[in-house]
């Protein structure tokens, strides 16, 4: 897939490295996303949105305003036009304008490097439990970089039973689940 950094470069950040090792655990098959409602936050370029989608998800595709044109366009590039109308890009700014979205009506959140700015971390939790049913799966690829990352997963399990799923020892990057409840092993 042609995707393109929104300076114009074809190389990864860190952000699309580690959505790149989300879709690879995606797209392993231990996961069925076929008819299932996903909703990516922050989703930077859209590489994870976009691979659910093809996956067979009805995906909403989140980050704020500044970068929706971006992540449109990548949609429209990479997407057949048959699925396009699976992908719906939409304005999320974390713990704003919560109301637009349906409480608890997503079967998965995706999030790819969205753990990084302590600022942010009440917003973002505020956010996922908006988000989340009983049933729901957050599924976040991270590096633990600082010790601000692990207050992050400690405020989480707070809220929320959270496993690390996946390590990536070439890349790096954790992928945790985190559902309400004690769900350790049901996708």
């Amino acid at each position: 897939m042609p995707f393109r950094a929104q300076n114009g470069s074809f190389c990864l950040s860190c952000q699309e490295l580690l959505a790149v090792v989300l879709c690879t655990f995606l797209e392993s098959g231990g996961i069925d996303l076929r008819d299932r409602s996903v909703i990516e936050l922050g989703a930077g370029t859209g590489l994870l949105g976009i691979v659910a989608t093809l996956l067979g998800a009805r995906v909403t595709i989140t980050d704020r305003a500044v970068a929706l044109e971006f992540l449109e366009s990548n949609v429209q590039a990479n997407l057949p036009s048959a699925l396009r109308p699976r992908a719906v890009v939409k304005e999320l700014t974390w713990g704003k304008d919560l109301d637009n979205f349906p409480p608890g009506a997503f079967d998965f959140i995706l999030g790819a490097d969205i753990v990084y700015l302590e600022e942010t971390f009440a917003e973002l939790l505020q956010t996922l439990e908006h988000l989340c049913s009983e049933r729901t799966v957050i599924l976040l690829s991270c590096r633990i970089r600082y010790e601000r990352d692990h207050k992050f997963l400690k405020m989480l399990g707070g809220r929320f039973s959270v496993y690390e799923v996946h390590y990536d020892s070439s890349k790096d990057v954790h992928i945790y689940k985190a559902q309400r409840g004690s769900h350790k092993d049901d996708f």
